[in-house]
């Protein structure tokens, strides 16, 4: 069974908040930090991964990426700020040095 991954990213002056949908969540965060020169988020430096569900499956997963892009920046900062208070980047702590399976909340 695959695991999907709804994830927000950001960039160091929290301007800039992406949300995304993977199945490789440690893949897509390596593609926005080093990727295409000419993506939106390489352009806008959006380099840290500061929230994320799991999914069982892609309908959920798409369903909730597309509920959480109509909300109001507000909303989705109060999201982020519950799952993580100092906006720090997951993605060093998730996939550093050692690191092994993402690990972390599921929505099924």
């Amino acid at each position: 069974m695959k695991t999907f991954y709804v994830y927000m990213m950001t960039n160091r002056s929290r301007v800039v908040l992406y949300i995304g949908i993977t199945n490789g969540l440690e893949r897509r965060t390596w593609y926005h930090r080093f990727g295409n020169a000419k993506s939106f988020t390489k352009i806008y430096k959006v380099d840290r991964l500061v929230y994320y569900e799991r999914f069982n499956d892609a309908r959920s997963a798409i369903t909730r990426e597309k509920e959480l892009k109509g909300w109001r920046r507000e909303k989705k900062n109060e999201l982020v700020r519950a799952f993580n208070p100092k906006w720090k980047d997951l993605g060093q702590e998730l996939f550093g040095p050692g690191s092994g399976e993402v690990t972390g909340r599921r929505c099924d």
